[in-house]
């Protein structure tokens, strides 16, 4: 059998995530909020929380995005990593939710004043749709896995 334990499917998907366009990711989460919330403000309604919690997706989607576009850049380890993630696109996706929830727990806790569960649970509804946006766009690039071998 060739079973591998959720621990390196974690493995595997943090290292496929190695050598991400983090750079990339960073400005582009943090364009993506600053317009967002700026635009709220000139229409009234400016929102940071969920200003902050879209840049914090958009930057594990880029990052995800990005890490498994070129298989065939890396090292060896990289490289066979993001070919496992392109074949495995739910299972990879769970490391950009889990990054996603995170990161943007902090933020609903402090800054949204819901509380410890009601912080948990909208942190969890936004990995949720990272994992689902991360997997879809994922297998629609799993050609690329082929065209690797």
């Amino acid at each position: 059998m060739n079973e591998i334990s959720r621990r390196d499917e974690v493995s595997l998907s943090g290292a496929a995530l190695r050598g991400a366009p983090w750079k990339a990711a960073a400005v582009g989460g943090g364009v993506v909020t600053a317009a967002s919330f700026g635009m709220g403000l000139l229409t009234g309604g400016g929102d940071l929380v969920w200003a902050l919690g879209l840049g914090i997706s958009l930057f594990a989607l880029i990052a995800a995005i990005g890490a498994v576009s070129k298989p065939n850049e890396g090292d060896r380890v990289t490289r066979q990593a993001r070919v496992w993630s392109l074949k495995h696109p739910w299972k990879f996706a769970l490391v950009p939710a889990g990054i996603t929830a995170v990161l943007d727990y902090p933020v609903q806790l402090v800054l949204d004043g819901e509380g410890v569960f009601g912080s948990g649970v909208q942190a969890l509804w936004h990995g949720a749709l990272v994992y689902l946006i991360a997997g879809i766009l994922t297998l629609t690039m799993q050609g690329r896995a082929r065209s690797s071998q």
